[in-house]
């Protein structure tokens, strides 16, 4: 049984991974959740808190080594600062640690890959089987469409997204960018606006939509002479996310160290 933290326990994703690993009891052990500092939630019992109708006896508390320490996995879905927070005191207990959280900056990333080599960490901005297998179909028709087709990704969030374009859009372009060696910095174009003039051949156009409770959208087109391919991955619910985090955290439960993907925890 793996011993289970959240960080950002009651975040839209947070509060989902713990319903769903409360319900796996045979599998996953909840041993603390975690919330930033100035909750209002803070101190109270976790199973209200998740709307179970019953006492955990687990106190929703601030993240710190001392109430990490006997965790096997802490799952994070926060805030950059909450996931820098979070790597400190998996670092300082030795636990396993899957970030899920997105719009981390270069310093974090590589902060990220400097602790793998002490830990095991999953690291992937999308945690959905289906969104895993939309980056490999990416990355397959990138390598099959040759010259002449032109390719777009279009991504969709609810309207309370921070981040944009979302770390699944960066993730899919730079699966394209690998393939056909490209530099992902040079090719990419962030949305289009006023008189452009003909579209450019090797670009990779990003675009964002913000509205509404869209769970999460992403289209990546690869359209040629004759003829568009459209490949879209669609979240119903975040429960297709919470599945994924759990998935990998019994992945990262039994690794020593290292630095993996979502896909790496699907193998």
């Amino acid at each position: 049984m793996i011993k289970l933290a959240v960080n950002g326990a009651l975040g839209r994703m947070g509060s989902r991974i713990l319903n769903l690993a409360y319900k796996s009891a045979e599998d996953f052990k909840i041993t603390a959740a975690f919330e930033p500092e100035g909750s209002e939630m803070l101190g109270h019992d976790l199973g209200p808190a998740l709307g179970l109708g019953k006492l955990l006896k687990i106190k929703i508390s601030k993240l710190s080594p001392a109430c990490l320490k006997g965790c096997d996995v802490l799952i994070d879905f926060s805030s950059p600062e909450g996931t820098r927070t979070a790597l400190a005191a998996a670092l300082a207990v030795g636990a396993g640690i899957v970030v899920g959280t997105t719009g981390l900056d270069k310093k974090l990333e590589e902060n990220i890959r400097s602790a793998s080599k002490k830990i095991p960490i999953v690291f992937s901005p999308n945690m959905s089987i289906g969104a895993n297998c939309l980056f490999e179909l990416s990355r397959l028709s990138a390598a099959k469409l040759k010259e002449g087709y032109d390719i777009e990704i279009i991504e969709r969030h609810h309207r309370f997204k921070k981040d944009a374009p979302s770390g699944t859009a960066r993730r899919i372009a730079e699966v394209i960018a690998k393939e056909k060696g490209w530099d992902l910095a040079r090719v990419a174009k962030y949305g289009r606006e006023g008189m452009m003039g003909d579209r450019p051949k090797n670009e990779i156009g990003i675009h964002v939509v913000r509205a509404g409770d869209i769970v999460g959208e992403h289209t990546v087109i690869f359209s040629g002479p004759g003829e568009t391919i459209e490949i879209t991955h669609r979240a119903q619910s975040r429960d297709a996310f919470a599945r994924g985090a759990l998935v990998a955290a019994f992945f990262a439960a039994r690794q020593k160290r290292g630095l993996y993907s979502m896909l790496d925890a699907l193998k």
